[in-house]
């Protein structure tokens, strides 16, 4: 099982804050991750593939697309953020 979190505007667009999964080995990187959470449709497509960057964390470390995540893993996604 995965656990997602959804924040901000992402959070907004899709209308959950987080949700379980069943770990899928197939479905193991961020990138694939992803693919299989836009192909719901509408707004995850425009939330996570958008033209918006998004970044995603696992376990709370920042991590790039390419990043494989396991069983019983934390993923979050968020827009970027700014400093001032």
């Amino acid at each position: 099982m995965i656990e997602i979190l959804y924040f901000a505007k992402i959070k907004e667009s899709v209308g959950i804050e987080r949700e379980s999964l069943d770990y899928d080995e197939e479905l193991n990187s961020i990138d694939r991750l992803v693919d299989h959470l836009a192909a719901r449709g509408e707004p995850w497509r425009q939330a996570l593939q958008g033209c918006s960057k998004v970044m995603v964390a696992i376990n709370q470390e920042l991590v790039k697309g390419d990043a494989e995540y396991g069983d019983g893993d934390e993923i979050a996604f968020f827009p970027p953020m700014t400093g001032g």
